[in-house]
């Protein structure tokens, strides 16, 4: 089963209302539950098994430092703040296309600021600055797939 039919697949399901289903084919098997907590969003949960449900990683939240760096690089790094995935979806740098990224490298963020959209299940989530600082890092690609807990950008805090 591909990423394109697993994806028709939950879409089926939340149009038919389907709280849960299970397949298992050949040695693949996948499972899908879907959760309406208290607040009333959506929460899904996919589990699968097989090599077509294997999927790529992203980026490590951090490069690890080669020996051509000067000492103390690495701990450059431990300054950052790592903006995560909050879901699976889409990365999408721009509300549209052809209009300009929300940020780029180098720009100045405040808390709460977006810093891009993740498309889950044709829903777009807007990804915002948990604190002020300047963006040092890109992670991940435009239109790129990402998972829960991927690092998205790094954010130096600002010095006082």
């Amino acid at each position: 089963m591909n990423l394109k039919e697993i994806k028709e697949l939950i879409d089926t399901l939340i149009e038919k209302d389907i709280a849960e289903f299970e397949l298992e084919q050949r040695n693949e098997k996948i499972r899908i539950r879907r959760n309406l907590p208290n607040n009333g969003l959506p929460q899904l949960t996919v589990v699968g098994t097989g090599p077509a449900l294997a999927m790529p990683s992203g980026p490590p939240a951090a490069p690890p430092v080669s020996p051509a760096e000067p000492p103390g690089a690495g701990r450059l790094e431990e300054a950052l703040h790592i903006v995560k995935s909050p879901i699976v979806g889409t990365f999408y740098e721009a509300a549209s296309p052809g209009a300009p990224p929300m940020v780029r490298v180098g720009d100045s963020v405040e808390a709460g600021q977006v810093l891009c959209i993740i498309e889950a299940m044709k829903l777009m989530n807007e990804i915002e600055a948990d604190m002020a600082g300047v963006v040092e890092k890109r992670f991940v690609s435009n239109q790129q797939p990402v998972e829960y807990g991927e690092a998205l950008f790094a954010i130096r805090k600002r010095a006082p």
